[in-house]
């Protein structure tokens, strides 16, 4: 039986390599707060906190370790496990989307989904919220889109070949 892409629309798709690899680093994290905690204890007691550097770059460290846990909590929660889609006909999460932008004649290749999905790969990764991303998450090769670039220009991208993501 083969998988389509288009069950994985709903869903973060990971290989069980990826969902482990972030699971990891989630562990990690979470083992690590004590140790944060101890050493913003340890920089607090060094005197006045509003010129104590090493207290307030702790804080923020341990403000940049807590977002990466959320972040990650909530992506393994909305995870789909399995195996790489074996087939693609839309654009949707885990598949590599070849695009042709208006008055360009070279095509760009890139993966539609999140850095988490995409490992060790070479290829650029476009997430489904960026405006490209969204413009073209359920189009089909041969169909041209239109979306506001961040410069507010609108942009028109041809969708030349959709296939799944190989890990």
């Amino acid at each position: 039986m083969s998988t389509s892409t288009d069950e994985h629309a709903q869903g973060i798709w990971l290989t069980q390599e990826a969902y482990d690899r972030l699971k990891a680093e989630l562990d990690e994290l979470v083992a690590n707060r004590p140790a944060m905690s101890a050493e913003i204890n340890a920089r607090r007691e060094e005197g006045d906190l509003k010129e104590n550097g090493g207290y307030h770059a702790a804080k923020e460290e341990q403000g940049k370790q807590e977002g990466r846990i959320r972040q990650l909590t909530d992506l393994l929660r909305k995870a789909q496990v399995g195996a790489a889609p074996t087939t693609a006909t839309n654009a949707a999460l885990g598949t590599v989307i070849t695009v042709k932008f208006a008055g360009d004649d070279d095509t760009e290749k890139f993966l539609l989904g999140s850095r988490e999905i995409a490992g060790t790969t070479e290829l650029t990764v476009y997430s489904p919220e960026s405006a490209l991303g969204s413009s073209i998450m359920g189009a089909a090769p041969g169909t041209t889109v239109t979306y506001q670039a961040p410069n507010g220009r609108d942009i028109s991208v041809e969708v030349v070949a959709v296939e799944p993501f190989v890990p």
